[in-house]
C-alpha cells in the first residue's frame, strides 16, 4: 500500500484487501483515460479517479492480448495550480516499473528539483514521435506530506530594493558557477561560510526557526521526497468524496518558489492560516507542460 494515500484522504485504508479493493474501484470507474505504446511495445494505459478537485489515484497498468486492462500499480495524486517554466529539463525512467523522474535546475534552490511525472502517458507518446526535442516545458509542482506543522511568523520588514537586488546577484552568481566562473564559485563559498558564521553565533541565544524562515532540503533516501518549510499564502480545506474525510489544500513560498500543498487534516498539527508557516515532509509531484515552438 502506498504511504502517502492518506493524504488524499484514505487513511482508514490498512489492510490489503481494503487497498485492492480501492484499486480496483478506481481503476473500473474512473473519469479519465490516456495511453502510449511503451518501448517494449506494451500498451501502457493511466486512469485517473477523482475523489476531490484536483486530486484521487492514478491507476497504471497495460492491456493485454484479450485487450483486457490489468493494474500494475496505483499512486495518489495532487495537481496543484502553479505554474512555473524551467529549462533544461530531464525525465528519466524509474528502474523498477514504467514509472519516471524529472530533474530540473531551480536557481532559487541551487540544487537540482527532482520530481515524481504525473503525465508519463503524454511524455511517452511525444518521445514515440519525436516531438521532444521542439519542445518546451513548464511545470506544475506539488506536494503531498502525511506530517506537518504550523509555526508562527517571524516578523521581517518588507524587502528593501537592495535586498531584492542582492537575491538577483546570487542568482547571478550561481548561474556562472554552474558555467564554472572560479571567481563566483569562491564568492559564493565566503557568502555560505558568512551566513555559517552568523547561524552559529545567534543560535545560542535564539530559536532556530527565528533564524531561519523557509528552507526546501532534500529528505531521507528518495530523491523525490523534501523537508521543507515555508510560508502559507491561502488555505483551502477539501473533501474526499468517498472517505468524507478533511484535507488541507496550502499554497505555500518556500525559497521563492509558490507552489500547493495537500495534507489531511488529521496529520496537520497546528491551525493553518495565510501568514503563518508550514513544516513538513513532501512527495513532490509535477505535471509537465509540453508546449510546441512554432
Amino acid at each position: 500500500m502506498h504511504r502517502y494515500l492518506r493524504a488524499v484522504g484514505f487513511s482508514k485504508i490498512q489492510k490489503r484487501e481494503e487497498y485492492e479493493e480501492l484499486v480496483t474501484f478506481a481503476s473500473e470507474c474512473y473519469q479519465t483515460e490516456e495511453t502510449a505504446v511503451t518501448a517494449e511495445g506494451e500498451d501502457f494505459s493511466e486512469r485517473r479517479k477523482a475523489f476531490a478537485d484536483q486530486m484521487g489515484l492514478l491507476v497504471r497498468g497495460v492491456y493485454d492480448e484479450k485487450d483486457q486492462f490489468r493494474p500494475e500499480y496505483c499512486i495518489p495524486y495532487f495537481t496543484g495550480k502553479n505554474e512555473r517554466f524551467y529549462e533544461d529539463m530531464e525525465i528519466e525512467r524509474h528502474a523498477e516499473k514504467e514509472s519516471y523522474a524529472g530533474v530540473c535546475d531551480d536557481m532559487n534552490l541551487g540544487v537540482s528539483l527532482i520530481f515524481y511525472v504525473q503525465n508519463v502517458t503524454e511524455y511517452l507518446n511525444r518521445k514515440r514521435y519525436g516531438r521532444m526535442d521542439r519542445a518546451t516545458t513548464s511545470l506544475t509542482l506539488s506536494g503531498l506530506s502525511v506530517e506537518g506543522k504550523v509555526l508562527m511568523p517571524v516578523y521581517q520588514k518588507t524587502p528593501v530594493v537592495s535586498e531584492i537586488k542582492s537575491s538577483q546577484e546570487r542568482n547571478r552568481m550561481l548561474q556562472a558557477a554552474r558555467d564554472g566562473d572560479e571567481d563566483a564559485i569562491e564568492n559564493l563559498t565566503l557568502e555560505d561560510m558568512d551566513t555559517y558564521s552568523m547561524i552559529s553565533r545567534r543560535i545560542s541565544d535564539e530559536d532556530v526557526f527565528s533564524i531561519v524562515t523557509t528552507h526546501f532540503m532534500p529528505c531521507g533516501v528518495e530523491c523525490d521526497h523534501y523537508n521543507v518549510m515555508g510560508e502559507i499564502l491561502s488555505v483551502e480545506l477539501v473533501e474526499n468524496n468517498k472517505t468524507e474525510e478533511k484535507i488541507y489544500v496550502l499554497s505555500i513560498e518556500t525559497n521563492e518558489i509558490i507552489m500547493d500543498v495537500c495534507i489531511n487534516q488529521k496529520d496537520l498539527l497546528g491551525e493553518p492560516k495565510p501568514g503563518r508557516r508550514f513544516r513538513g515532509i513532501i512527495w513532490l509531484q509535477g505535471l509537465v507542460h509540453f508546449e510546441e515552438k512554432w
